[in-house]
């Protein structure tokens, strides 16, 4: 088979006959394919497979049990011939041909009319690849597009149609863009609209296309220029415009990141959204110090909290990791906090800012002397505070690490 002389099209086959004649290997597969695809199959075979069985037993399938027989394929659109026996094949293709009814020939694609290429959907989008004859190059090649699409990598927006809109919330992680979801990039790909957030991954955008538009509704500390009913908002206009809307917010849409509020004002408006998660820098920027937030024989458990919040009830063991979010400026203010309420003074303490990042950098002390440690080398957001003794696992702890 070559391609000169075939035309690539896609065949809407649900509801329609397709005959397949065998019940081996090739015929269970196309079976299968074809049941997938919502087309009325029937087999004929004295015998069928297993798997074929099974779909059978169902009534998925209907079972003709016998040899093929001229005059089989009367109201079918499609046959696939998988016999194994050359003659058998050969009669089913020729009978086919004279009622003008596409045949595929297993193992004779050069006699074919019709041939299956290696499928994969992602999404909408249907990946069909003709190996010209050769299946497992088919496959690889199938393999190698689908495994593009997926990470994202190759433009998925609609062009001359569009589906209805919606809104994803897409966690980006701590910002290296390496460390969004495979789900997540391929929302971009897709997206009309783009809403982001000061901390995510903002190397991203130099991905999209020149028309996509990019909304930067990044707060900083005591500084929000847009509030969130206004973000709110603008999610579900650019949706009800029938836009595909990719909210791309730092670390994890649920992780104080007002991801419920924007997916519950989406809902009331009928707009339908999809939460993707993201790598929460609580734990990642954590690591990205060298610091398991969890830790055999040191920490069984942990806390997260905004360093905005009251903070005397946490829990005063040593052996319990702290972990604050977005509480630099007050850092000096919660460590005596922490203190009064009864945690030891000597308990170490980190603050990572800019995690991920180039110039990531760890400052190390105690929970009495981490706040003038951070002044010192004029700590700022982004950053976050791990308090507990798996501060000492980090490669910058330069005292005793626990037995």
């Amino acid at each position: 088979m070559t391609a000169r002389g075939s035309l690539p099209l896609t065949l809407r086959i649900a509801g329609r006959r397709v005959v397949v004649v065998g019940g081996g290997h090739v015929a269970t597969r196309r079976t299968l394919s074809l049941l997938e695809a919502g087309a009325r199959v029937v087999v004929i075979s004295p015998e069928v497979s297993d798997s074929l069985a099974s779909s059978i037993g169902r009534g998925d399938v209907e079972w003709i049990q016998r040899s093929y027989e001229t005059g089989d394929l009367d109201g079918a659109w499609l046959v696939q011939t998988a016999t194994a026996d050359p003659a058998i094949d050969t009669l089913v293709a020729v009978d086919a041909e004279a009622r003008q009814i596409w045949c595929l020939k297993g193992g004779d694609p050069a006699h074919a009319t019709a041939w299956a290429p290696a499928v994969a959907r992602v999404d909408d989008v249907i990946v069909a690849v003709s190996g010209g004859g050769d299946a497992g190059r088919a496959a690889a090649l199938r393999d190698g597009v689908a495994a593009a699409l997926q990470a994202g990598e190759l433009p998925m927006r609609h062009r001359t149609h569009h589906p209805d809109g919606f809104v994803a919330l897409v966690g980006g992680g701590p910002g290296d863009p390496g460390l969004l979801t495979t789900r997540g990039r391929r929302l971009l790909a897709e997206a009309d609209v783009v809403v982001v957030d000061r901390l995510a991954p903002h190397g991203l955008l130099a991905e999209l296309d020149p028309d996509v538009e990019v909304i930067d509704v990044g707060k900083k500390p005591d500084h929000h220029p847009v509030p969130q009913e206004e973000i709110n908002a603008l999610l579900v206009d650019r949706a009800k415009q029938g836009k595909i809307v990719v909210r791309l917010k730092g670390g994890d849409p649920y992780v104080f990141g007002r991801g419920g509020e924007e997916l519950i004002a989406c809902r009331d408006a009928g707009i339908p959204v999809e939460v993707v998660p993201g790598v929460t820098s609580a734990i990642s920027v954590a690591a990205a110090a060298g610091i398991p937030v969890t830790h055999r024989g040191v920490a069984r458990g942990f806390t997260v909290v905004t360093g905005h919040e009251e903070i005397a009830g946490l829990p005063h063991e040593r052996s319990h990791t702290l972990i604050m979010l977005m509480g630099v400026k007050r850092l000096g203010q919660t460590c005596v906090e922490l203190i009064a309420a009864g945690h030891d003074a000597d308990t170490p303490a980190a603050i990572i800012e800019r995690g991920y990042s180039d110039t990531q950098r760890v400052t190390v002390g105690t929970l009495s002397t981490l706040a003038d440690a951070a002044a010192a080398v004029g700590a700022e957001s982004p950053a976050i505070t791990v308090i507990g003794d798996v501060v000492t696992l980090s490669p910058a702890w330069a005292g005793p690490h626990p037995a």
